[in-house]
């Protein structure tokens, strides 16, 4: 088989810690077709760089995994969440486990609060068994799987404390004892099957934001062949399918509409909640929903290579890589269980020899075993990067990577590019004067003329009249002229609608005018003049059209909203530079470099990051690649369906700039919490394992707080399931 796509993604099960994450990766990198592997630890996943032209066999990297002592099963695209453990089975496992270990723990309660008893020891020794041995039994098949591999992991640690407090029990009850510690054994595998549990729930709801994109594909679709309408599986539409959406369902495929009009909700992807109006010609997008009209649509993207699809497998490898302070975890982690191991029997022996009271040794060496939990290491980075790209996703930013993440809450200076990022990015009329003074009349024999083109300074004439209620005369004999303008009949009056080459070709005089057209043309609007002339006669001027490119209404509050986090702003652009500082004036933007090249834009970001700054590049995605490239984080506009999302660190399904800010904000926020989660998971441990070894701490207490610790990270991590944008507050 040959590796054509490059990369796996592969589900993996039987995973408790850090150190389970570098045993599987370790076994992934010993395999010659691979060139890279990460496991994630809170998605239980691995993806997998292959080897270009080197052919493999999937089952060869299945086989590597299962036999370091964990399941794997290969994913697909459109199946790539998967949850190994039954919910239901492992809550009636922690019910049994607490039913059985309650009784063990009363009398223990009991003698705190000053009284005496004890269960007959038979039946501390019924209670306990079945936990350690039954209950407990996964602690011991991954204890072994572990030592098979000559690795450690934290079921190691659970099965060495808790083993040694059941046998010092049955030790201490076959000399006649009654105090025994069955308790201290049963309540520990309890609590940590109670943590394990908590934390698997908690960790589902950090991949809520793609199981709520993947539930956006319907089941079925709606195909028109053959004049006959048939509800075909979605897998079995196919490029260029007619597809019949009623009002009220969803979009199943990307499409071009054909026929009808409706407003569609693209919420869920572009995180815009106003519906979107679509008529014939538009793109929609599958997942969206219809909301009332009927649409006839020809389909143009399916299955892997749909806007959601992409969106999902960008949201999954963003979760799925690591950054790069995860990697200095993973290395602490690989060291971190024998180093426990050897600091409990360190605390067995110093115990044992100085107090003579070898009991009280195996307990305190038991604490340290149970207390040291490698699993919030590797939970703290992964949950917080998960929520963070989840919610950010849910508000229509796609992170494509854990590095884009890392450097976003860094940096110091965001780079605009001008056209379709803070204006518009298509022209519009923004003045029109006549001669004579009769603007209305010259703006209709304009849009006569303009209405057989299909050029968009033509487009926005028209516009511009259908909103003032007018509609175009209509004109015969139209012809475009290459590189000057159009001209045709209006009433038997030549009209000719063009640049200013053009009216010098022709001999028309713009000095009437001509100063209001410089004033426009210095505030970076481009110029049409109007003219009317019959055959033989010399053409006089009728007026001006001024075209611009209008700012877009969110452009100034996105300025303003990175200057409030410290950030500085550019404007980098190929306009000259009476407009480029004109739109910077008018929203509030730092500097200007313009009259650009996409060359020239590309060395300027250059030049920019060598300031010892992070620099961010804001464009559309396709003619900014150079600059976006150069850049230190590369932001691209996109509208769900372009391309840009391919070519850039985030893409931004709406285009809106102050989507840039939020960013910064979300960035900051995750990789707060990474740290949060980080200080408290290794204070944890430089405290928590120091008092276990002094005997300051019971294994009971012990085993609470290595549950809680790891619960703690993912219910801190998922504090950021509440982030919302700016414009959402």
């Amino acid at each position: 088989m040959d590796n054509s796509d490059h990369s796996l993604d592969i589900a993996i099960s039987g995973m408790s810690c850090a150190s389970c994450v570098t045993a599987v990766e370790n076994a992934l990198r010993k395999i010659p077709e691979i060139k890279s592997a990460s496991v994630n630890l809170a998605t239980e996943k691995a993806h997998v760089a292959l080897k270009e032209g080197m052919p493999f066999q999937p089952q060869t990297i299945l086989k590597a995994i299962v036999d370091a002592g964990y399941g794997a099963e290969l994913l697909t695209h459109t199946h790539s969440l998967k949850h190994h453990d039954d919910e239901s089975a492992n809550g009636i496992r922690i019910v049994m486990a607490i039913l059985l270990s309650v009784p063990l723990i009363i009398p223990m309660l009991i003698s705190l609060a000053g009284g005496q008893w004890n269960l007959p020891v038979w039946v501390q020794w019924l209670l306990a068994t079945p936990v350690q041995f039954y209950l407990g039994a996964g602690f011991y098949t991954s204890a072994w799987k572990a030592i098979k591999n000559r690795t450690g992991n934290m079921d190691l640690l659970v099965a060495l404390g808790t083993s040694a407090a059941y046998l010092l029990s049955i030790y201490m009850m076959l000399q006649g004892h009654e105090h025994l510690y069955f308790e201290a054994s049963s309540v520990v595998i309890t609590l940590v099957l109670l943590g394990k549990w908590l934390e698997k729930r908690a960790k589902r709801q950090t991949t809520e934001a793609i199981r709520a994109l993947q539930k956006l594909r319907p089941e079925t679709a709606r195909v028109k062949r053959l004049d006959a309408e048939l509800d075909i599986p979605l897998q079995e539409v196919m490029i260029d399918d007619m597809v019949i959406i009623r009002p009220g369902e969803r979009i199943p495929v990307d499409a071009v509409i054909i026929e009808g009009s409706s407003h569609v909700d693209e919420s869920m992807m572009t995180g815009e909640s106003e519906p979107v109006s679509k008529v014939a010609g538009n793109k929609v997008i599958g997942g969206a929903v219809n909301i009332d009209g009927m649409l006839l649509v020809k389909t143009m993207a399916i299955g892997a290579e749909s806007t959601l699809s992409r969106i999902i497998r960008l949201v999954e490898d963003a979760q799925t890589a690591k950054p790069e302070i995860q990697r200095l975890v993973d290395k602490v982690s690989a060291v971190f269980v024998p180093v426990v191991i050897v600091i409990a029997f360190i605390t067995l022996l110093a115990w044992g020899l100085y107090s003579a009271n070898w009991e009280q040794a195996i307990l305190n060496a038991v604490a340290v075993l149970v207390i040291a939990c490698p699993c919030a290491l590797g939970l703290a980075t992964p949950t917080a990067i998960m929520a963070g790209t989840g919610v950010a996703a849910r508000y229509g930013i796609l992170i494509k990577d854990a590095k884009a993440l890392e450097l976003a809450h860094s940096i110091t200076q965001v780079v605009f590019d001008k056209t379709g990022t803070l204006t518009e990015g298509k022209p519009v009329l923004m003045a029109f004067k006549a001669v004579d003074g009769n603007d209305q009349s010259l703006l209709e024999l304009a849009a006569s003329i303009e209405q057989n083109s299909l050029h968009p300074l033509a487009k926005a004439v028209v516009d511009q009249l259908q909103s003032l209620g007018s509609s175009p005369a209509i004109a015969t004999d139209v012809r475009d002229v290459a590189g000057r303008g159009l001209n045709g009949k209006v009433n038997g009056t030549v009209i000719y609608v063009g640049n200013q080459r053009w009216m010098d070709e022709l001999g028309v005089s713009i000095n009437t005018l001509n100063d209001l057209a410089l004033g426009y043309k210095n505030a970076g609007n481009t110029i049409s003049w109007v003219a009317k002339g019959n055959i033989g006669a010399e053409p006089t001027l009728l007026g001006m059209l001024a075209f611009g490119d209008q700012i877009k209404v969110s452009s100034s509050k996105a300025i303003s909203a990175l200057h409030d986090k410290g950030v500085k702003t550019l404007l980098l652009t190929g306009d000259n530079s009476i407009s480029a500082a004109r739109v910077a004036d008018m929203i509030g933007i730092d500097e200007v470099l313009a009259e650009q090249t996409p060359e020239s834009k590309a060395s300027s970001i250059a030049s920019l990051r060598k300031k010892d700054t992070v620099i961010a590049m804001v464009g559309d995605g396709i003619n900014d690649a150079p600059a976006l490239a150069a850049a230190d984080v590369s932001f691209a506009m996109s509208s769900g369906t372009d391309v840009a999302m391919h070519t850039a660190d985030i893409t931004l399904m709406r285009s809106d700039p102050s989507l840039v800010a939020d960013t910064i904000d979300i960035s900051r926020r995750t990789y707060s919490k990474i740290k949060q989660n980080l200080f408290w998971a290794f204070i944890y441990n430089l405290i928590g394992i120091p008092l276990a070894a002094m005997g300051l701490l019971s294994p009971v207490i012990a085993g609470a707080a290595m549950a809680f610790s790891s619960v703690s990270v993912v219910l801190n991590a998922l504090m950021l399931s509440k982030w919302r944008p700016t414009n959402k507050r």
